[in-house]
């Protein structure tokens, strides 16, 4: 079982995240419905799993991937995510003793969210502040919410960590290197 990955700030993006090593040897993290199911609940967007058909799976994997284009400028898909975005959901209602319900959603409203999730983020200040990570061997997104707007990586746990080594490694091999001319 694939494990998913968090670091790009907000639900749309972490869903093109999906999509592993998509520039290199591309892998797909939800390669079945019942993944994309799995999903949905580990993103925070459905406290169960729902079911998927495998339909809403085909739209799904055609969303993240307009998505993907959208985020990257490498294609306008706005019909794609327009479509989705401007279908109804419930919302959610105040039970007589004044708790919050939310109603269960199907997969295809949870994409709704996505594609909502998305336009926000795109029409937002934050729209010009999504970013592919700068390591050679990752193309993960994410929002950069830092104030100066320089963040380069997906994740200093990972791929910031990784380039911070691999620079101390190549300054240690120049010292080294200079000192024995």
């Amino acid at each position: 079982m694939k494990s998913f990955t968090w670091v790009g700030g907000r639900p749309s993006v972490n869903f093109t995240a999906t999509l592993g090593k998509r520039l290199q040897d591309p892998f797909e993290r939800i390669p079945a419905p019942e993944d994309l199911s799995r999903w949905f609940r580990d993103a925070g967007l459905s406290d169960d799993l729902v079911d998927v058909s495998p339909r809403t799976y085909s739209q799904a994997i055609d969303l993240r991937e307009a998505l993907y284009r959208l985020f990257t400028g490498t294609a306008l898909d706005v019909d794609v995510v327009n479509r989705w975005s401007s279908r109804p959901l419930p919302g959610p209602r105040l039970t007589p003793d004044l708790t919050l319900e939310r109603p269960a959603t199907a997969a295809n409203g949870l994409l709704t969210v996505l594609a909502r999730d998305a336009v926000e983020l795109l029409a937002s200040p934050l729209g010009d502040r999504i970013h592919t990570c700068a390591a050679d061997d990752c193309s993960l997104l994410f929002v950069d919410e830092s104030r100066a707007g320089r963040r380069r990586w997906c994740s200093m746990n990972t791929c910031g960590a990784r380039a911070k080594m691999s620079h101390y490694r190549d300054g240690l091999r120049t010292s080294v290197n200079s000192g024995r001319g």
